[in-house]
């Protein structure tokens, strides 16, 4: 147990298998091929000398830093000091005519070194030095940019930063960075390879960002557009009531007799102007858009129930606002029930950071009733009134950009995506890519399913023609042509797929067998029920499972379903999603495909504790029960050609078996302790030699044996402990 073969560490470690078994050779651990085992100690040992030499090589790129400061510094003052100098110089050599002709040949000839010198990987920092070395009246060079995304080959840094490929790769040795012209890097080395030529990087959060970008528009040509507002707030708080509240009461929307269209925007046309509400399911796809950086909303409304005041989700909404930097409007809701106190609701909304207009703070607070439409037209105007004091405006001259809201795939239609357009004018035929995938609008629909041939700025469409699903949060641009997008969306794929591969997968309960050999001891829980009750009991009795080597942490219980927010905990955390009398939602049970997660539903508490301990037995450590088997005296020692030295033993007590470990005993100190190489008896190979008979036997790995040593032969018994 706790063995790993070479191949196996030298992939860990990103180094060949021929450089690792030197490197084991090194220590006098004696190994074959690739496919030999190295115990722990040995792969302990290894990563300490890598992990030495890697803090070797950063402490000489400090030091390495730290000289080049000094020597800049020293350059600028000798700048400094030499040109207080110069006006004389030019006075001496003024009446000399010929000097200028002079001077621009050795600035070509200067040209010409430089050119040699760079095939001959001369890097900037000695170009710097030997500019300094012969006088030149030179001025400090400011770092050059370059935009690139993460995961960039050797070859394409190169590139980047317009050297050739032997020249990056020098750096990257000298770096202590072993990698080839096809390797990826990672953010940090590219960060270190471009400081070295003279460039800083900014990284784009997708790749081809910065071709599709275009310049920015002068305001004279930018139009006003319509808000963006999302409704958010806690379950069971009235933001399905009062959406279907507004939509009702929009003649223009055409959905009079009852809500048939539902692609998660729509617009209202209101008598001040035109507004888009986003109906989110909760704040996951908020909270996504909000993290790939496409800021999408221009206007929160908080919804609180007046008779269930602040909830936790109500607060979770309010730090979501507060961190994409959007104005919030709160919309205290169900005024028409009897003895409610919008008073208390203001109170908890102080102590949670929203100070409303009436307790002197800046945030607007409406109260409303969802079901009888009471100051729903007052919310309405408060809305148009935020949104006139931002100044929203757009350019819708130029190409279309926007950001996916929802997708789906529909029978009879295929892809079908809910876009946003933010900027510019999105035209049936554009060619786009979003995310991972690209495609080319066969068709457009509005929220109520008719066909549109154009979308301006703050329009929700649904758009056709995708070559895959997006996922909620996807930027969306308009390509110059059908090759760009397709090439740009290529390229994210492989850098998708290379990001994937670098990531660590996730436990699951199937997987703890391999936390026993990384030494694991705690198991992490998240646990869902139907009913309160059925939590703390569940809990209690998983609090009650007694063990002193694993602990039972659970870091989060709650009731409802499993839902989107306690998949991505359980990713982050690496924890077990354990589920009683309740479902989980279809959303969080694609994205645990997507994540890897791993969620138990149960309807027996018994049958969840006793899963549970079994999982926490698998993380205990097997006992390891030792059995001598037979023990032999070494009464002549042969060393032949081929075999090597073997022991010509005569078998004391028990049996020697050919496959059980042995133990050389010289008085009373062990000298060996391994296993069996082969086993003769005369000539023949044989499994095992009873006691009472002469055999052969080679030790592996061990030729210092020596008449009169005792070998004791012996196997060990991994026991699985239980709980």
């Amino acid at each position: 147990m706790g063995k790993r073969r070479v191949y196996e560490v030298a992939k860990e470690l990103n180094i060949s298998s021929v450089a690792l078994l030197e490197v084991v050779r090194s220590f006098g651990i004696q190994v074959k091929s690739h496919m030999s085992t190295l115990d722990n100690d040995a792969v302990e040992k290894v990563k300490k000398k890598f992990e030495k030499e890697k803090q070797a090589v950063k402490e000489e790129y400090a030091r390495k830093m730290e000289r080049r400061a000094a020597r800049l510094e020293t350059e600028a003052r000798g700048r400094a000091a030499k040109a207080v100098k110069k006006p004389p110089e030019k006075k001496l050599r003024a009446r000399v005519p010929r000097k200028k002709k002079r001077i621009v040949d050795e600035k070509a000839v200067r040209e010409s070194v430089k050119r040699t010198l760079a095939g001959l990987d001369v890097s900037k920092t000695r170009k710097r030095r030997r500019r300094a070395e012969e006088g030149e009246d030179t001025v400090a060079e400011k770092p050059k940019l370059i935009k690139v995304s993460e995961y960039l080959t050797v070859a394409e840094l190169a590139t980047r930063l317009g050297h050739r490929p032997n020249e990056v790769l020098a750096s990257c040795l000298e770096l202590g960075l072993m990698v080839n012209v096809n390797m990826r890097l990672d953010r940090d080395s590219i960060v270190a390879v471009a400081d070295e030529f003279g460039f800083d990087v900014e990284f784009v959060s997708e790749y081809g960002s910065e071709l599709i970008e275009e310049t920015p528009t002068s305001e004279e040509v930018q139009v006003t557009r319509a808000p963006v507002v999302t409704i958010m707030g806690h379950v069971d708080h009235g933001k399905t009531s009062l959406l279907d509240y507004i939509r009702r009461s929009n003649v223009i929307a055409g959905e009079l007799g009852g809500i048939t269209q539902h692609i998660g925007a729509y617009e209202v046309e209101l008598e001040g102007g035109r507004v888009t509400f986003l109906d989110t399911p909760g704040h996951e796809a908020f909270t996504a858009m909000r993290a790939r950086g496409a800021q999408v909303t221009d206007i929160v409304v908080i919804v609180v129930a007046a008779d269930d005041m602040v909830m936790p989700q109500t607060v979770e909404a309010i730090d979501h606002a507060k961190a994409a930097g959007v104005p919030v409007i709160v919309a205290i809701n169900k005024m028409d029930l009897p003895g409610v106190k919008p008073e208390l609701v203001k109170q908890e909304l102080n102590k949670a950071g929203v100070v409303v207009e009436d307790w002197g703070g800046t945030t607007v607070c409406v109260e409303i009733s969802a079901k009888t439409g009471a100051s729903v037209d007052k919310l309405l105007e408060m809305i148009l009134l935020q949104a006139e004091l931002l100044e929203l405006k757009a350019d819708p001259a130029r190409r279309a950009k926007g950001v996916v809201i929802e997708a789906k795939v529909e029978q009879g239609r295929g892809i079908v995506a809910t876009i946003l357009v933010q900027e510019g004018t999105l035209r049936v035929s554009d060619p786009f890519v979003s995310g991972l995938f690209y495609g080319k609008v066969r068709a457009m629909c509005n929220e109520r399913g008719d066909r549109v041939t154009e979308a301006a700025p703050s329009t929700p469409v649904e758009v056709l023609g995708w070559t895959g699903t997006p996922k909620a949060g996807d930027s969306f641009a308009v390509t110059r042509d059908d090759r760009e997008a397709r090439e740009i969306a290529v390229k994210r794929q492989q850098l998708h797929r290379e990001h994937e591969y670098r990531l660590r997968r996730h436990m699951t309960l199937s997987d703890l067998y391999d936390e026993i050999k990384r030494g694991a001891n705690e198991l992490r829980l998240i646990v869902k029920g139907d009913v309160g009750g059925s939590v703390e009991a569940l809990c209690d009795a998983l609090a009650g499972i007694p063990s002193e080597e694993v602990k039972l942490n659970i870091i989060h219980r709650g009731v409802g379903t499993v839902n989107e927010s306690d998949v991505l905990l359980s990713a982050a955390s690496d924890a077990v999603i354990i589920g009683f009398g309740v479902k989980a939602e279809p959303h969080a049970l694609e994205l645990r495909e997507r994540e890897g997660v791993d969620v138990r539903l149960y309807k027996v508490i018994y049958e969840a504790v006793e899963d549970i301990k079994k999982a926490m037995s698998g993380l205990l450590r097997p006992e390891r029960k030792e059995t001598v088997i037979g023990s032999a005296e070494v009464r002549e020692v042969f060393r032949l050609s081929r075999a090597g030295v073997v022991a010509g033993s005569f078998v004391t007590s028990g049996t020697v078996r050919r496959n059980a470990r042995v133990r050389l005993v010289r008085g009373e100190e062990v000298r060996f302790d391994g296993t069996i190489r082969s086993l003769k008896r005369f000539k023949d190979d044989v499994r095992e030699v009873a006691a009472g008979f002469e055999c052969g036997i080679g030790l592996e790995g061990y030729d210092d044996i020596e008449v009169g040593d005792v070998l004791q032969v012996y196997t060990v018994e991994e026991i699985a402990r239980t709980i």
